[in-house]
């Protein structure tokens, strides 16, 4: 049998470093597409439709066979309210006051796409995990403090579970790799089940 070569569609230092971490080998892809959120558009379907959208993506740019694109997304939902990536110092603050002593959903869509077995056309799966997560009573100079470091950046609701954000979190129910980018038992779920397997991780 053909060993299928899998391809990440995401630049996320987080997600390679997640998905290496249990033991999976993969090529990453540079995908850029539009993050905007539609009208009306509620947050599961949001990032479930961005992982979508980038897994096709990168299988679309992909001629080699048999092959498998994995993309993925993920959200910081408050109230209803779906938080991206900061667009300056100013948004990031804004944000996490908004998380200030609160519990948000922190949620995370894994697609993957692979090639139909009856045919030559390419075939969907996706899945969605969501983990709520509670900020303590920021002060102000906590939030400009942490703006600061810079590592609000690029990740979305403007924080990051695996750094210096960590010492904000009072209460986790759900995925800590979720909350990082790629919940790891529902991704390694889905590749499984397409017949992509760690090459040390024995899975029953």
């Amino acid at each position: 049998m053909t060993e299928i070569s899998l391809f990440l569609a995401s630049q996320s230092p987080r997600r390679r470093e997640l998905l290496t971490q249990v033991g999976i080998s993969f090529d990453v892809l540079s995908i850029d597409i539009d993050e905007t959120v539609k009208k009306n558009e509620i947050a599961e379907g949001y990032v479930v439709r961005l992982a979508s959208e980038k897994a096709h993506a990168g299988w679309n740019v992909i001629t080699k066979e048999p092959k498998a694109v994995l993309g993925s997304d993920t959200a910081v939902v408050i109230e209803g309210q779906i938080l991206g990536k900061p667009e300056n110092a100013a948004d990031a603050k804004k944000m996490l006051a908004l998380l200030s002593g609160k519990t948000h959903q922190v949620m995370t869509a894994v697609a993957l796409v692979t090639q139909d077995s009856n045919s030559s056309l390419a075939e969907l799966s996706s899945i969605i995990n969501v983990s709520d997560v509670t900020f303590k009573v920021l002060s102000n100079t906590e939030i400009e403090q942490y703006v600061l470091t810079g590592e609000c950046d690029d990740k979305a609701g403007s924080y990051a579970i695996q750094g210096l954000a960590a010492a904000f979190i009072t209460h986790l129910s759900g995925s800590y790799s979720g909350v990082m980018g790629l919940p790891l038992f529902e991704t390694v779920e889905l590749l499984n089940k397409a017949g992509i397997r760690a090459g040390s991780l024995v899975v029953s």
